[in-house]
């Protein structure tokens, strides 16, 4: 384990593009009017939230909070 992964490498990691990374990201974290920083570090945890963000999101049986805002 790394201490801290680009962006590039948690999509890689995710299986997902950059574009949809930052679609995770702004739908979870950035949604209340505050600017996604530019080149974003993220650790372990972080990963695991945004794998279960974007697993979730094809699961109809995980209740989802809703947004806040």
């Amino acid at each position: 384990m790394k201490d801290s992964y680009s962006e590039a490498e948690v999509a890689k990691a995710l299986n997902i593009s950059i574009a949809y990374l930052y679609v995770l990201l702004d739908e979870n974290v950035f949604n209340q009017g505050t600017m996604r920083p530019p080149n974003m570090t993220f650790c372990d945890w972080e990963l695991v939230l945004l794998r279960f963000w974007n697993t979730s999101r094809k699961q109809e049986k995980v209740v989802r909070m809703p947004r806040r805002g």
